[in-house]
């Protein structure tokens, strides 16, 4: 034990290394002896030093220290793929975020599909549907289904507090432009410089004020404040009767 607490010292410095804590059998003739690590940014682990004796040798030697983390050390959290990372808006400028080959959100422009989706005449429909000539590749059916998920249930769809508000919904607005492809089914794109939504996809069930025909609220009229007017009179006639009632019950 005094040869691996002197090869632990050595690694790390002498008030690094605290009380002797356990021994494990490795092997036959190999040992692992823990130490306490006194680090204050290693709480919790401990430096393994691991001893072994040659066969017919009588000399231990050192075969390696490390420093190992305890059932309560202190870990890194684990580690995550960039992609996996990344979230919207993080790209800046400057910054490239390429697109693997086997994303699956893609599919090549020119894709092999089965011949019972070609027409009559042996054209690819697909190609056609998405217009694809000269890129080489277009969304796939997987992209097109996440893109459609996001936007929908965004603040840019029907779900939204200012959609729910509106007078009316996109698809009566008249600065709502419609997209190509079969996503003109769902959404469009607001032209109106004044909507929250300008220059975005929204979807043709979604609403803002900004509506084309929104109409102003009408104005309800001030209520007149009464006038009493205390110098002017009004000429009454009665008939004969009740003048004759009138004067008698005067005098």
């Amino acid at each position: 034990m005094d040869l691996a607490r002197a090869a632990a010292v050595e690694a790390a410095r002498p008030e690094w290394v605290g009380e002797h804590l356990s021994t494990e059998v490795e092997a036959e003739r190999l040992v692992t002896h823990l130490f306490e690590c006194r680090h204050s940014a290693y709480r919790g682990w401990h430096y393994a030093v691991t001893v072994v004796r040659a066969a017919r040798a009588k000399v231990v030697t050192v075969n390696e220290v490390v420093l190992l983390p305890g059932p309560e050390a202190m870990l890194a959290p684990e580690w995550v793929p960039w992609k996996e990372r990344l979230r919207p808006g993080d790209l800046g400028v400057g910054d490239l975020l390429p697109s693997s080959a086997d994303d699956d959100r893609l599919m090549p422009g020119y894709a092999q599909v089965p011949e019972d989706e070609l027409d009559n005449e042996g054209v690819d429909q697909q190609m056609v549907w998405e217009m694809g000539l000269g890129r080489p590749r277009v969304l796939s059916e997987v992209g097109r289904k996440a893109a459609v998920e996001r936007w929908y249930n965004g603040d840019s769809g029907p779900y939204s507090a200012i959609a729910k508000a509106a007078p009316a919904t996109c698809a009566t607005c008249g600065f709502l432009t419609p997209m190509a492809g079969e996503f003109r089914q769902v959404f469009g794109v607001c032209a109106n410089e004044y909507a929250p939504d300008d220059g975005r996809v929204v979807s043709l069930d979604h609403g803002c004020g900004a509506h084309s025909e929104a109409a102003e609220p009408n104005q309800q009229p001030e209520p007149v404040e009464p006038v009493i007017d205390e110098m002017g009179y009004d000429h009454i006639v009665f008939d004969d009767t009740a003048e004759l009632e009138l004067v008698s019950s005067e005098s």
